[in-house]
């Protein structure tokens, strides 16, 4: 969230990068995959534009409500997913993590957008989750081999499946959103 300058951009891009490959991965055949890598892509760019340095930007006020509306809207959407896959809870505190932020932001002095900035006890439970989450996602990014017509090649996950449908091409997007939200955490 607005830390210093060439890891802010890093963070930008990465950011960026993960979002436009969430927007390639909704051409998915499977309408599953389709939802989840939209609102992937939202949380990417979303994350990219709140990573821009302040040196260069610094929002108007007016933004950070925005941003707790949008993020906060696709968190319930997240959990009304939820009802039918409990995977969907991750994009909740997700979403979640995102509304936190932008309140922090909104409410902080304008000009102080990084450092002892929100609740020590919900940062610290999120970066708790998302150190975890990174942790577990990269562990399952391992490579494991696949089986000609097993269970996954019905849903688009098997061996024929596009590049866009591949599991691990998912995981490793929400790999990256998982480390740009330690990170993003971290400057709070």
């Amino acid at each position: 969230m607005h830390g210093p300058g060439s890891s802010g951009w890093l963070l930008v891009a990465l950011c960026a990068a993960t979002g436009a490959f969430c927007l390639l991965r909704m051409r998915s055949s499977v309408e599953v995959q389709r939802r989840a890598a939209g609102g992937e892509a939202l949380m990417g760019f979303g994350m990219a534009a709140m990573a821009v340095p302040a040196a260069v930007f610094t929002p108007p006020a007016w933004t950070w409500p925005l941003w707790a509306a949008v993020f906060g809207a696709a968190g319930l959407h997240a959990l009304w997913a939820a009802r039918a896959s409990a995977r969907h809870l991750h994009h909740a505190v997700g979403a979640g993590a995102m509304v936190y932020m932008a309140v922090v932001m909104a409410a902080a002095p304008q000009g102080a957008h990084h450092g002892g900035a929100g609740i020590p006890a919900l940062t610290a439970a999120l970066l708790l989750y998302f150190t975890a989450y990174v942790l577990v996602t990269g562990a399952r990014l391992a490579p494991v081999a696949a089986v000609a017509g097993g269970p996954g090649s019905a849903t688009g996950t098997g061996p024929d499946a596009g590049w866009g449908d591949r599991p691990e091409l998912a995981r490793a997007c929400r790999l990256s959103m998982g480390i740009a939200m330690v990170a993003m955490l971290l400057t709070m």
